[in-house]
């Protein structure tokens, strides 16, 4: 696992990412999960996203216990 650097500039905490981790753009959405900090591309931001997709294998999921899709009357009806 990579690790970035973190320091102080002003009143601030800053992080020095690795050069294989740059951002483009001069702006990144942030988000905190517990402790973890997750950046996003201010453009684009569901690019990341999207592209995970491909990682799921064609059986995920597959033995989900689901249950039946529930009939209802037409939304326009």
């Amino acid at each position: 696992m990579d690790t970035a650097k973190l320091f102080e500039n002003g009143s601030s905490q800053a992080v020095r990412l690795p050069k294989a981790y740059r951002l483009k753009g001069k702006e990144a959405y942030i988000t905190k999960i517990g402790d973890a900090i997750i950046l996003l591309p201010y453009k684009n931001k569901w690019d990341s996203l999207i592209q995970s997709l491909s990682n799921f294998s064609a059986d995920f999921l597959e033995n989900r216990i689901q249950p039946s899709v529930e009939k209802r009357d037409d939304f326009l009806a």
